[in-house]
């Protein structure tokens, strides 16, 4: 049985220990964390094995009983430094974290399937999984494309992250992830939406950023998505949302996504279970 993760976009403005004791107050029992920018700029807590922020955070993950799921974000971009990753994906490994998280962001399809397996290769030295998101306004921008990358690869510790808001915003369905091997398909993200689909991909941007909505108080078909997801599958909510203030966004993520998973048959959904309430 998982443990039911939050991921760090929810409430990207606080640290770390921050956001591992709003967790655990809320109910969740993992965890992710945003260790590297997603994009030029962007917000994140880098983390580095022997510091003290480091030692700081494993003390809070173990008091608060909480795991760390994933660290995030890698662009895999040309030219991008896979061995300069090293000393993140150590430190996030010494956490706990059992995968990182990556976009596919080169138009070459050859050399962005090389760095995606010599990420791989380097992550599976720290016992890590790397899972590739799509996202419609990446190059990898759909299920089928991400899938082909890492059938591709042909990495053991190659995997797909599967976002319901980024699966549906590509034109995506629950029906989709039928044809894909389970040992693809090893972390889910859930949040709602509206059921319009953005004109534009910065439409598209804004939306994923900041104007998600709790998990069954929209449009897509979540209750679907579950049932098509591997049972095993690490399952958190990513729910960044215009109002609310943090400790409210991250109550409401969990309260929202238990009621979405306690509504379905237990064999429909994976089994989860939280820090506090299960």
């Amino acid at each position: 049985m998982s443990a039911l993760g939050l991921a760090h976009l929810t409430a990207l403005e606080l640290s770390p220990p921050e956001l591992a004791r709003e967790a655990a107050s809320a109910g969740f029992g993992a965890i992710g964390l945003r260790v590297h920018p997603a994009m030029a700029g962007g917000v994140a807590y880098p983390i580095r094995t022997g510091s003290w922020a480091q030692r700081e955070l494993r003390k809070i993950l173990a008091s608060e009983g909480v795991r760390l799921n994933e660290i995030e974000f890698i662009q895999l971009t040309p030219g991008l430094d896979i061995a300069a990753f090293a000393p993140l994906l150590e430190a996030g490994a010494e956490l706990g974290a059992s995968a990182v998280t990556v976009s596919g962001d080169d138009s070459d399809h050859v050399r962005l399937t090389a760095t995606f397996a010599a990420l791989c290769d380097l992550a599976g030295g720290f016992g890590l999984r790397v899972d590739l998101e799509f996202m419609r306004w990446r190059v990898v921008g759909t299920l089928a494309q991400a899938e082909a990358i890492v059938r591709q690869a042909g990495r053991p510790n190659g995997a797909m992250l599967v976002d319901a808001l980024h699966l549906s915003r590509s034109g995506g369905v629950p029906g989709d992830l039928a044809a894909v091997p389970g040992e693809l398909l090893r972390a889910a993200q859930l949040c709602d939406a509206a059921p319009t689909q953005p004109q534009t991909d910065t439409d598209a941007i804004t939306e994923a950023r900041e104007g998600r909505l709790p998990p069954g108080e929209g449009a897509l078909p979540l209750a679907a998505l579950l049932r098509a997801l591997p049972s095993d599958v690490t399952l958190s909510v990513e729910l960044p949302m215009r109002g609310p203030d943090a400790r409210s966004r991250i109550a409401t993520a969990y309260s929202a996504t238990r009621r979405l998973l306690d509504g379905l048959p237990p064999h429909q959904a994976p089994a989860t279970q939280g820090s506090v309430r299960a």
